[in-house]
């Protein structure tokens, strides 16, 4: 159950009252929150994608496959096929999918998963993109609008057939005809008219490049220019660019023109749209009207904008390439493609230089014909005298299919229409629960899932028109020729309603498509979980996420070119705003497995997350391996984490599992505590808001080296590149996840939409605060962003509610000027009230006399509660607002210490900071909190320890204590008890080890003959790497080895014995350092299990199972694949102990550093005496 989060005032308020509440009720509380983290819930443990790759799936690898997670501590699996059975197929026989055999494989998994207490979770179809099947027919499949158009003489009785638009998948329909007279230029183009076309650059194919539908691109990597030349002066309105594959070089060509091809005049640069990864589609670029003979394009990619989600072609190596470049005297809506909502793309409005009303058809003009055409496409009409346009537009399907489906694929369903929805869940997700049998999925396939949207977007479906008449007021068709990028009325009127679709849209797929599968899910008991929506389908990409019982994101290892730091947010933000609790990320996803990754390396980025929101994970990738004799076994063609049952590490890497549960109870608890609201805009598509593109709005708090450093990014100098991973090269200045580790220098933010913006927002306490329980000090509007270019647009009744909030207490960042309406609908008078109450804002301020410098200003004249600001934030906090940094973070010099990951969680009865050391190297930090009256904890999650801070105090309510943290180190700090006068503390917040002993040589190290290594054990005169060993069953060795010891302990002074135990004093343990272990370490003494080290300071407390006299250890240390993967290249295959059928190591690729490499060390550390540590 969530709890109202308290405004940060209040909880301040409160928090002395605390030590009235009864002992016995502190007591409890406290016990709960320990309750959590030493027996983490079924909720808190992470999940895993189970990926059967090809049909290739046993019954003994299924049971294996579910034995294993259970042993490591996972809570559920997404089962999820991917891909068709190959040929010949890799298992006999081959479990296809919607085959008998594939549906007993189903059943076998929940039966197995019923056994096991496991829970499965299944995907909205086969593959993982996205929503289809072979019973989609093309008329339930995705729709977009197409048309053509025939230019007729009037004056006459015509009769004519006219062309059909393009048809996919043999399946078109008409919605509607039009005439209207033809526009000055219409009809004449390089299609017509053609160019001499010459270059200076070199390459293949230049000559085709003004002829339609062209396919064979021309290339190049040179900078110069591609030249028409034309017999007679051409009139261009508008340039269509073409490539096979979006190309953003093409689309940022400069135009110059000349009248004899030797002095030539600037005209304009293209500019780009933002544009997603799944973009192939031309793009028509509006110009002023322009005559010469000579157009040149040239090409220079010096001062290219750096890669982004949403910018995804410009993260490559840049280079041309183009198939099309038409020019047209026709005038077009600037980039309409995308304002059609048939791509997922932002652009810049149609400005009336690009299109004077003289271009614009009058709407009054326009004649729909509609009923004159019959069923075979025959016109039959008297056309007044003139020239006239006849523009046929109808829909057809986008041929889109679940691609990485196998049995199951087919075209992906239409996302606007219910019923195809419901079929879709019912023939994939319904037949699961049949076949698997009501009752048994009732009690084991507990989750419903839809993956990160693969699909392209849709404009169109039969209920189109309906649902937009009703959602905005007015009807389309009269206004329908604009989707084909006919400026109607004017270049303003025709953006509106194109706005207008585009919001349509977005309200349609989150109303017909998720809602639809939410309501099935729960009425299969199901819970439901979905991924991001954007870069790919138009969109809010933070809507959908109301409907989503856990929402989704996805995080990348060492991927940049893949990576979804705007996923994360997405769903972050969208979980916020909308009151979920559990925030999952499909985690660890890869371009290249490279075998090298363990536990302690993924740390600092799991942690990176935990600090973003995330509190569960789901680790991708578990593929199913059907056999039980070849190792790795299978993996998903090489992309994703390796993590299943044949990892090398997967027994002791039990330990980090551990570690996730920990974190992940503590961090499902209570409720987020973020002080910055952003607003998203009102753009479609829009998304979360990344912080670097808030330095221009919140200068002050970022820093001027922040501004400073995305100055310089997008400057992009030099184009400079980096390979990773390798062999695979990108923009060095792309927009990555590491912006993400506190931005805004001790407070968080959320991203906000426009839905919960109207629908959820209130004021309380002069914080805007939201149902779910999420609050917030400060509600950002930007300027004009990347996703949101024009800054003078904004609605009525997003004015109005802005307003609203100002007037109840709100404070508000407004830094644009808005001075109309985006959409048609009220139009004009509603760009009128958006001026009035724009003025209404200006005028209004409540803040305090410091406000108006240190806060940007503020004008004055309202006696509303709250107050507006204007212009960027120069002041360095929000101090004057109200409210400070939640963490201060800085070094022992007093800088400020960069790269400390954090979040907050707070309820009535607690808080809790996770607190990340994102550097690889071990730090001192001083933390400054603001919680005050309550005594700080720290919990350790990779140990399970909890103890007190002993060195902290409480100055001007904040609570201030230094913190040790070691290499990628992390740690909670609890906020639960009262705090004991005097609230000052003098001893060390970390463990100082004393040695007292070292292990040195010899070693016995017993290595597993089963891969290769050594069968008798062997002896290490002192600790070597493996993989500088001079025997190559060493060197190459990957697995498991466990090194053997007799020491002999004699207890110090400070230690007593116990009935032949050691037992430390209360304040005193025993640990045992290992130094440097390469990977895992598994330690026993004396036959006790002492613990797991997978990661710094590779240190285990050996306080129980050390006894006076002989004591006998063993480690037992694991290194990853990668030494046996390279030592199998060299060997024949019928030799390699190994089988994969992912891309392996080079043959020649320098092995890594392998086993236990010391020192190991027995030390004393002293610790609080009411510490404990989870069994």
């Amino acid at each position: 159950m969530k709890t109202r989060l308290l405004p940060k005032a209040l909880l301040l308020l409160a928090l002395p009252t605390l030590g009235l509440l009864p002992a016995s009720v502190r007591a409890q509380q406290a016990l709960d929150l320990e309750s959590a983290f030493k027996n983490p819930p079924e909720a808190a443990r992470p999940w895993v994608f189970w990926y059967w790759m090809n049909g290739a799936v046993t019954p003994a690898g299924i049971t294996a496959d579910l034995e294993a997670m259970k042993e490591a501590g996972i809570g559920g699996a997404y089962l999820m096929p991917i891909k068709d059975v190959e040929n010949p197929p890799a298992v006999s026989p081959p479990a296809r999918q919607l085959s008998p055999q594939w549906w007993a494989m189903v059943k076998h998994s929940m039966q197995e998963a019923d056994r096991l207490g496991l829970k499965l979770a299944m995907h909205v179809s086969d593959g993982f993109a996205l929503a289809g099947g072979p019973w989609i027919t093309p008329e339930l499949s995705m729709q977009h609008v197409v048309s053509a158009q025939t230019q007729v003489m009037g004056g006459k009785k015509l009769s004519l057939t006219l062309p059909q638009p393009p048809r996919t998948q043999g399946y078109y329909r008409d919605v509607a005809v039009y005439a209207y007279p033809t526009p000055t230029g219409s009809g004449v183009s390089t299609a017509t008219v053609k160019p001499q076309i010459t270059s200076s650059l070199t390459g293949e194919n230049l000559e085709l490049l003004a002829t339609p539908g062209n396919k064979k691109g021309f290339k190049t990597s040179e900078t110069g220019w591609i030249q028409y030349a034309f017999e007679q002066p051409f009139t261009c309105r508008s340039i269509r660019i073409r490539s096979n594959g979006y190309n953003y070089q093409a689309n940022r060509l400069r135009v110059e023109v000349s009248d004899d091809g030797r002095t030539f005049r600037p005209v304009t640069r293209l500019q780009p749209p933002r544009s997603g990864w799944q973009d192939s589609s031309a793009v028509t670029h509006a110009l002023p009207a322009t005559t010469a003979r000579f157009f040149r394009f040239l090409y220079d990619p010096a001062g290219s904008e750096p890669g982004a989600e949403d910018l995804d072609a410009a993260k490559w190596k840049q280079s041309l390439k183009v198939s099309e470049i038409q020019l047209s005297s026709e005038a077009r809506i600037h980039q309409f493609e995308g304002k059609n909502g048939d791509v997922w793309r932002v652009s810049e409005r149609s400005t009336p230089v690009q299109l004077p009303d003289a271009q614009c058809v009058p709407l009054g003009k326009v004649i729909n014909l509609t009923d004159k055409l019959d069923a075979n496409g025959r016109l039959t009409w008297t056309a007044p005298p003139g020239r006239w346009t006849i523009l046929r537009m109808g829909h057809t399907s986008t041929g889109q299919v679940n691609t990485t489906g196998g049995g199951g694929r087919g075209l992906e369903c239409d996302k606007f229409n219910p019923a195809a929805v419901s079929m879709q869940f019912d023939k994939w997700f319904g037949e699961a629960v049949r076949q698997g049998g009501p009752e048994l999925a009732a009690r084991v396939l507990k989750g419903f899932h839809v993956d990160s949207w693969e699909c392209g977007s849709q404009n169109w479906s039969a209920n189109f028109p309906a649902e937009f008449k009703q959602r905005r007021g007015y009807d389309l068709l009269p206004w329908l020729p604009v989707m084909a990028g006919v400026p109607l009325a004017n270049a303003d009127q025709s953006e509106r309603v194109l706005f207008d679709v585009r919001q349509t849209i977005a309200e349609l797929v989150n109303d017909k498509f998720y809602v639809t599968l939410r309501d099935l899910a729960h009425a299969k008991g199901c819970t439901f979980s979905a991924e991001a929506i954007a870069p790919t389908m138009v969109s809010d990409g933070l809507l959908h996420y109301q409907h989503a019982d856990v929402p989704m994101g996805e995080f990348w290892l060492r991927s940049p070119t893949h990576d979804k730091p705007n996923d994360m947010l997405d769903a972050v933000s969208g979980a916020h705003i909308y009151g979920k609790n559990i925030v999952q990320a499909e985690a660890f996803t890869e371009l290249k497995l490279a075998w090298d990754e363990h536990p302690g390396m993924l740390k600092a980025l799991q942690d990176r997350n935990y600090a973003l929101g995330v509190n569960r994970m789901v680790y991708h990738v578990f593929v199913h391996n059907p056999w039980l004799d070849r190792k790795p076994g299978m993996t998903l063609s090489g992309i994703g984490l390796f993590f299943q049952r044949d990892q090398t590490w997967w027994k002791p890497g039990r330990a980090w599992v551990d570690y996730a549960r920990r974190c992940q109870a503590l961090l499902q608890l209570g409720s987020p505590v973020v002080d910055v609201a952003v607003f998203t805009g009102e753009e479609t598509p829009r998304r979360a808001i990344l912080p670097n593109r808030l330095v221009n709005d919140l200068p002050g708090i970022m820093g001027p080296q922040a501004v400073a450093a995305e100055q310089k990014r997008l400057a992009n100098a030099g184009l400079p590149m980096r390979e990773q991973p390798e062999k695979v090269s990108a923009s060095a200045n792309m927009e990555t996840a590491d912006m993400l580790v506190d931005p805004l220098h001790g407070y968080a933010y959320d991203s906000f939409n426009k839905d919960a913006l109207l629908r959820l927002a209130k004021v309380e306490n002069g914080r805007i605060a939201l149902p779910g329980g999420a609050n917030y000090g400060l509600l950002v509007v930007p300027g004009a962003l990347k996703m949101s270019p024009d800054s003078s647009a904004m609605s009525l009744e997003v004015a109005t509610k802005l307003e609203e909030l100002v007037q109840e207490g709100a404070t508000v960042l407004l830094n644009r000027q808005p001075n109309h309406s985006p959409g048609l609908q009220g139009f004009p008078n509603a760009d009128k009230q958006v001026r009035q109450l724009t003025a209404t804002l200006n005028q209004t301020t409540n803040s305090p006399a410091s406000a108006s410098t240190t806060a940007g200003g503020a004008a004055t004249g309202s006696a509303a509660k709250g107050r507006v600001l204007r212009e960027p934030y120069q002041a360095d906090s929000f101090d004057a607002l109200g409210f400070t940094r939640d963490v201060v973070a800085s070094t022992t010099s007093g800088q400020r210490a960069r790269g400390i990951a954090w979040t907050h969680r707070t309820d009535t009865q607690f808080d809790l900071y996770f607190i990340s050391n994102q550097l690889d190297s071990a730090r001192t930090i001083n933390l400054s909190l603001r919680v005050a009256g309550r005594q700080p904890e720290l919990w350790d999650a990779v140990t399970g320890e909890i103890r007190p801070a002993t060195d902290w105090k409480i100055e001007n309510g904040r609570t201030l204590l230094p913190l040790h943290l070691d290499r990628n180190g992390s740690v909670f700090v609890v906020f639960r008890e009262p705090a004991t006068p005097p609230s000052a503390h003098d001893d060390l917040n970390a463990l100082a080890m004393q040695p007292v002993q070292t292990l040195g040589g010899p070693w016995q190290v017993q290595f597993d003959s089963k891969m290769r290594g050594p069968a008798r054990p062997v002896a290490f005169a002192k600790l070597t790497d493996w993989s500088q060993h001079s025997d190559a069953t060493i060197r190459h060795y990957s697995g498991t080895a466990t090194y053997t010891q007799t020491f002999r302990w004699q207890p110090p002074k400070q230690l007593k014995q116990q009935k032949g135990k050691l037992a430390g004093t209360p304040s005193t343990r025993v640990y045992l350092d290992l130094g440097t272990v390469a990977n895992l370490a598994e330690v026993r003494v004396n036959g006790q299990p002492c613990g797991i080290a997978w990661t710094p300071p590779y240190r285990l407390d050996i306080t129980p199972a050390l006894k006076k006299g002989n004591n006998q250890i063993e480690i037992s240390v694991t290194n990853t694949w990668a030494n046996r993967l390279i030592g199998d290249q060299a060997l024949p295959a019928d030799q390699r102990p190994t089988w994969t059928p992912a891309p392996l190591p080079a043959a020649d690729k320098p092995l890594l550093p392998a086993g236990l490499l010391g020192p190991v060390t027995i030390g004393l550390g002293n610790v609080p005496s009411f510490s404990f540590k989870v069994d």
